[in-house]
């Protein structure tokens, strides 16, 4: 479901692009120090995003510097990490540990659940860590199986779901922040739910898998709908973000939220309109 808060390359600056990419990259061997090498391959985009957001907000000490790329091994990538960062890929372990699982119930796949299995004993201890963030994840889990099962007819309802469990991943600490960040996870996860049910509309369709807005596909100026929503979820996601005190990677921070998380929709858009003969506008 994760995967679409990335940044427009295109209109970022080339130092702000190297910055951002430091980030993915310290991320990324973040992971493998915390949870080994087969974590890596469990990288978001979205927690990329965290890991720079609250680096930004609490103005965390961070360290950069050239080390080794297992990717591109000829290369030394500049790294960025600090403590922001380590909560960051727990995070985003706990999750991906949680969606391999989630496939498997659906899709039987069995790579998924050997997968799983390899990343179970980091799972439990990320899971042990961080007690508040879990239990969130269990509710979802629980409530969303219940949602799919009675086949809600309710948008809100699937997303709001989401919206929930990003609201407590988004709140690294017990503070003044703490309000802002919330709403912010929770604006964006309803949004990441409903961009990933848009994507999935044809593949739902063929396979049966509950997806709320088949039940409106067929309503008139349906895409025109799904961009207004999905406009209304950014617009409170972006004015949480823009009360919070950040003044590093601000731009690179707004360039993901105004632009970033709309290149999968435009490209899903086009790709329908094509579909249907349609002229596209986004």
């Amino acid at each position: 479901m994760f995967g679409y808060i990335m940044i427009n390359k295109r209109e970022l600056k080339v130092r702000e692009y190297d910055v951002y990419q430091a980030y993915y990259c310290g991320l990324c061997h973040t992971m493998e120090e915390r949870h080994g090498k087969r974590s890596r391959m469990t990288l978001t985009y979205d927690m990329t995003f965290l890991a720079m957001l609250l680096s930004s907000l609490y103005g965390e000490k961070t360290e950069c510097r050239k080390r080794a790329c297992a990717v591109h091994p000829l290369k030394r990538a500049v790294t960025c990490t600090n403590e922001a960062m380590a909560y960051a890929a727990d995070m985003n372990l706990l999750l991906a540990y949680q969606n391999l699982v989630d496939d498997w119930k659906d899709e039987r796949d069995f790579r998924k659940l050997f997968y799983a299995a390899l990343l179970k004993k980091q799972y439990l201890a990320v899971r042990n860590a961080y007690p508040r963030q879990a239990r969130a994840l269990a509710r979802y889990m629980k409530k969303l199986n219940a949602c799919e099962k009675k086949n809600s007819p309710s948008l809100d309802e699937a997303a709001g779901l989401t919206g929930e469990l990003l609201a407590e991943i988004f709140v690294w600490k017990d503070d003044i922040w703490r309000e802002a960040l919330s709403r912010m996870g929770f604006y964006l996860g309803k949004f990441i739910y409903l961009m990933d049910a848009y994507e999935d509309l044809e593949h739902d369709k063929k396979t049966g898998s509950y997806n709320p807005l088949l039940l409106k596909e067929k309503e008139q100026d349906f895409d025109d709908m799904c961009q207004y929503i999905l406009n209304l979820m950014m617009a409170e996601c972006c004015r949480a973000f823009e009360y919070l005190p950040i003044i590093r990677h601000k731009e690179i921070l707004r360039n993901i939220l105004y632009s970033g998380v709309w290149i999968r929709f435009a490209q899903n858009r086009k790709k329908r309109a094509e579909k249907l003969g349609e002229k596209h506008v986004f």
